[in-house]
């Protein structure tokens, strides 16, 4: 009996150890904004290779990335600590899902950018309710039960659709365009960073926030450099796509061999 609760002691100890999820960092502020980017930008190149007229093609699309999602969740939950390429693959996922759900209500259904953000904005405010009722949590250093990280991916996801309508809100219905959507959006990501930082704002709402903050923001200025329309420069989406996928993979790889978003208690 001594033995076995030796054992059953040391796995609790282990499990708080194995939190699944990057310490934050500026790599994980940037990282996150470029896959946000990213997300938007290869979601519209898809879109326009495949045609909006092409109701099947759309389909077919959001099925194989729902698909390559679900299959990046299932490594990521089948790990037993963080690991870089695999979180930061099912992030990048997300962002293109995502981004494909949130335009796929407006366009497919008619759904206003206004209604779809409060619709998602809800459903955010409803998964935040449930994780803490269910957890007494919202801490992402705490990611160490299936549970938790069930609650933390959805709220992620969430926040992916949720920021892609607002986004596209501000730069179509507010007609802003991306760009000034994207300073608009700066301005507001300062602002709970700035709260944390001299007005004792809550770490765990100020993170919240933020990250919220971040999808519209990488989405805006993508959006920008990206497309011939809105007052964009017209690179183009799937060199932008590209070369933000790029970046990401270095940065990425740069982690993997540095640990620098590792705590110490999780390295070895």
């Amino acid at each position: 009996m001594g033995a076995a609760r030796e054992e059953s002691s040391s796995v609790a100890v282990e499990r708080e150890t194995l939190n699944k999820v990057p310490e934050v960092t500026a790599y994980f502020w940037i990282i996150k904004v470029l896959s946000t980017a990213m997300g938007e930008t290869t979601s519209d190149f898809l879109i326009h290779r495949v045609g909006l007229t092409n109701k099947p093609g759309l389909v077919a699309v959001v099925l194989v990335t729902g698909l390559a999602l679900a299959g990046a969740l299932v490594l990521q939950f089948s790990v037993r600590r963080y690991v870089p390429w695999i979180y930061w693959l099912a992030v990048a996922l997300v962002g293109v899902f995502g981004t494909l759900a949130a335009d796929g209500v407006h366009v497919e259904f008619g759904v206003p950018y206004l209604v779809s953000s409060i619709f998602f904005g809800v459903v955010l405010a409803a998964v935040f309710a449930a994780w803490y009722a269910f957890e007494k949590t919202l801490s992402i250093h705490t990611i160490v039960t299936r549970r938790r990280e069930f609650f933390y991916w959805t709220v992620v996801m969430t926040t992916f659709a949720l920021g892609t309508a607002t986004g596209d809100m501000t730069a179509f219905t507010l007609r802003l365009g991306f760009f000034s959507s994207g300073l608009l959006f700066a301005a507001a990501i300062a602002v709970p960073a700035l709260a944390y930082q001299w007005l004792g704002l809550n770490a765990v709402l100020a993170f919240w926030l933020a990250y919220i903050l971040t999808r519209p923001l990488g989405a805006s200025f993508a959006d920008w450099v990206a497309a011939s329309y809105r007052g964009g420069l017209g690179v183009g989406f799937g060199v932008v796509s590209l070369t933000l996928a790029s970046v990401i993979a270095v940065l990425v790889a740069y982690l993997t061999v540095t640990k620098k978003d590792v705590s110490g208690s999780e390295e070895g």
